[in-house]
């Protein structure tokens, strides 16, 4: 078994731990591994290894994976996403994380619409409010999920968000526990093409506290690939 396999192996261990101390079944979370900046070579062995979604940063570098390892796996885009790269985007990606504004989603509905498709996307909240962080302000979402509403190009599955950084998973709660409440609220307005059925929340250092707050999505990079080399 390959350290990637190891690594795997007790990563949906620890996954189905927090699922089920907080009363979930542990098949309602789903494993986004993030691949960036690793090579094809290893996200191959993290695929043998039962990795079903992988999930990119970067358009260029996710579209020389994609046509290397094809798309028998699921392949998510969870970095910011410039409007100039939507087109591909919407060619390569089975669910957009991070969409934050009105002109990304147009661009996204109408590059979908060409393609004759309907885009599952996810709404990215700064839920922290920080200024280094991509990320539609949380009093901005209900307005800008009404104005969705009307892209028939586009599938508003869920949120999606990243707290700020602390060694402390418990500092995350907070955050997810904000998102989640903000997902039952948009929930409530019952508005077409908006969906919320994920919350892609959690990564390496704070998932549990995630999946006991109700994330469906838990991006993890380092706890499967090690550490990325500083560039």
């Amino acid at each position: 078994m390959s350290e990637i396999s190891e690594n795997l192996a007790r990563l949906w261990e620890r996954i189905e731990m927090a699922a089920r101390r907080s009363g979930r079944n542990p098949a309602a979370v789903r494993l986004v591994a993030v691949s960036k900046t690793v090579e094809a070579e290893r996200v191959l062995q993290a695929i043998e290894g039962g990795v079903k979604i992988l999930g990119e940063n970067y358009v260029q570098e996710a579209q020389k994976k994609i046509e290397a390892l094809g798309h028998e796996v699921a392949w998510h885009f969870i970095g910011h996403l410039q409007t100039n790269k939507a087109k591909v985007a919407t060619r390569l990606f089975d669910l957009i994380h991070s969409v934050d504004s009105l002109t990304l989603a147009e661009e996204l509905h109408r590059q979908a619409l060409k393609g004759g498709k309907m885009l599952p996307i996810l709404l990215q909240v700064n839920i922290g409010g920080e200024a280094t962080k991509f990320g539609a302000q949380e009093k901005e979402i209900i307005r800008l999920a009404e104005k969705l509403s009307e892209l028939e190009g586009l599938a508003v599955k869920g949120l999606m968000t990243l707290p700020p950084y602390s060694d402390d998973p418990e500092s995350s709660r907070p955050y997810f526990i904000e998102l989640r409440k903000l997902s039952e609220r948009l929930a409530q307005q019952k508005l077409p093409r908006i969906w919320m059925e994920e919350l892609s929340m959690g990564m390496s250092n704070d998932f549990g506290v995630a999946i006991e707050e109700g994330a469906t999505l838990v991006r993890v990079g380092t706890a499967i690939f090690g550490p990325r080399p500083i560039k």
